[in-house]
């Protein structure tokens, strides 16, 4: 194994590590806004995908770039999803007896 690739998969694990600690330790009041944030971070993360597929050249680098764009925008739709869920349990509901249809 070579050194550049050792020392990438130790950033990798670090980062892992890191996160999952900070991510434990955020209460649930903060999560939505954590959320909102995160997203932009995989709209960045999936234009870093889009401008590696530019530089493909084998086959398999085509597939590795399609697979890491597509779960890249599957990452920031549903992370846009989740928040939007988040933010409809703060909106005021309609009371049981009133109804906006007047009949």
């Amino acid at each position: 194994m070579s050194l550049d690739l050792l020392t990438a998969v130790t950033i990798f694990v670090l980062a892992v590590l890191v996160g999952f600690e900070v991510i434990s330790k955020v209460p649930a009041t903060l999560h939505t806004p954590l959320m909102s944030g995160a997203n932009s971070i995989h709209g960045i993360v999936l234009i870093g995908a889009m401008i590696i597929t530019a530089a493909a050249d084998s086959a398999l680098e085509y597939v590795l770039a399609f697979v890491a764009v597509a779960f890249g925008a599957m990452n920031v739709v549903g992370g846009y999803a989740v928040t939007d869920r988040m933010l409809e349990m703060f909106k005021a509901r309609p009371a049981a007896g009133k109804r906006g249809d007047d009949a």
